[in-house]
């Protein structure tokens, strides 16, 4: 792993032009181009806003933050699955025909989805302001600790991914499904406290389960995440990143021979 790094730091400037790439890429020929980093989740928020909170009354106050706070980090999570699975297949020429570190295709993939999601909480923070709710400073210092620890939850899913679809391809058109109900096994919608106490351990199995009650704690509830979610997050981030990067590893030793 610390040769993998080594190479990585080598190529360094291929992976800041692979990032600017996609960042530009995104939207480019759209009339609204990079304003859809925002248009995208305030949509998503609105729809989830109108269904929960008119049509299918959950007595949440203040709803839409409750929502929005953890909304924008599952759209970061949910991007790297479907988009990350099959961003080594949309590289093959390159792959065929130069020499760099694999590992630099899926890592400029989630890098870019993560500047998007940051960009994105800084319309939270404003939501926030706006809405009178306000910042906790000292809860606000470890919004930075989970973030990294999502972002290496979201690097080991995305090398994962990446790899085993060059070999079965399928997995690129199923992820968006698993992506979907993972989704809806995330307290992003709801609360633990209306989950039976029976599946709370099954709940916690689910990696982004600790990442977003802590999202949560920092910018709703404005408190100090338990350090028992820390933990567990962080536990979750080192275990993913490390599979990811082994078997991202492995296989991709004959991507060339598949593309």
């Amino acid at each position: 792993m610390v040769k993998m790094i080594q190479e990585i730091y080598a190529y360094r400037e291929m992976l800041v032009s692979l990032v600017h790439r996609d960042l530009r890429g995104r939207y480019k020929g759209s009339a609204l181009g990079f304003l859809w980093t925002f248009i995208n989740p305030l949509l998503q928020l609105g729809v989830y806003t109108v269904v929960f909170s008119v049509i299918l009354r959950n007595g949440i106050q203040d709803f839409y933050l409750f929502l929005f706070v953890a909304l924008i980090p599952w759209l970061f999570f949910s991007g790297c699955l479907t988009g990350g699975a099959g961003c080594i297949r949309a590289q093959g020429d390159m792959v065929k025909k130069i020499y760099f570190p694999r590992e630099i295709i899926p890592l400029s993939f989630v890098v870019s989805q993560f500047i998007n999601m940051v960009l994105s909480l800084i319309v939270v923070i404003v939501v926030l302001l706006i809405a009178g709710k306000g910042i906790n400073l000292v809860a606000f210092l470890y919004l930075p600790l989970i973030m990294i620890i999502e972002f290496l939850i979201a690097l080991g899913m995305t090398m994962l991914l990446s790899g085993v679809t060059v070999y079965f391809r399928d997995t690129e058109y199923f992820i968006g499904i698993i992506a979907m109900l993972w989704q809806f096994l995330t307290p992003i919608m709801y609360g633990l406290d209306v989950v039976p106490e029976r599946l709370l351990s099954i709940f916690f199995l689910n990696p982004m389960t600790p990442v977003i009650i802590a999202y949560r704690d920092i910018l709703y509830y404005k408190q100090v995440p338990q350090l028992s979610t820390l933990i567990l997050a962080l536990v979750f981030g080192v275990v993913m990143v490390v599979v990811g990067v082994l078997t991202f590893g492995h296989l991709k030793k004959h991507f060339a021979e598949e593309l």
